[in-house]
């Protein structure tokens, strides 16, 4: 892999000894391997506070379950505008690692039992498949029932 192929996410996980593989795609064509891959979606409480959840790209965050999850009364998600300035990430290219500053993250538990996990390497139309629970103990996330 070229240098200038590698994003941070990559360079963050090797620096880490977590080892990753890359996966490139037409970013406005279909996602390849859409069971296994994991969107990345940002909330926020109304009081300040943002919250991280990663759940399967075919299915729905539960904001109730997110909520009660982190601890909260209420969530809703972030603008498409409030992304870039908030992580660090455009829409369709932000992963859970290498955010501006941490956020509470939490995984959908059907993370622990998928074969694989894919997640966005910070790039549009670029993924790292990585073991959930290594992601998870690097980013201090937690796993949870977090789907409707």
């Amino acid at each position: 892999m070229a240098k200038d192929d590698k994003t941070n996410v990559m360079r963050l996980l090797e620096q880490a000894q977590i080892p990753c593989t890359a996966y490139f795609f037409d970013p406005d064509g279909e996602l390849p391997d859409e069971e296994c891959s994991f969107k990345t979606l940002v909330t926020e409480d109304g009081k300040g506070g943002h919250y991280v959840f990663v759940i399967p790209v075919q299915c729905t965050l539960d904001l109730k379950k997110a909520a009660k999850t982190a601890g909260v009364k209420s969530i809703a998600m972030i603008k498409q505008k409030e992304l870039l300035p908030l992580t660090g990430y455009v829409h369709g290219g932000c992963s859970p690692l290498g955010m501006k500053k941490p956020f509470p993250t939490f995984i959908d538990e059907i993370a622990l039992i998928s074969e694989r996990f894919r997640c966005s390497s910070g790039r549009r139309g670029v993924q790292v498949e990585v073991n959930a629970e290594a992601l998870a103990a690097l980013i201090g996330a937690e796993f949870a029932d977090i789907t409707e």
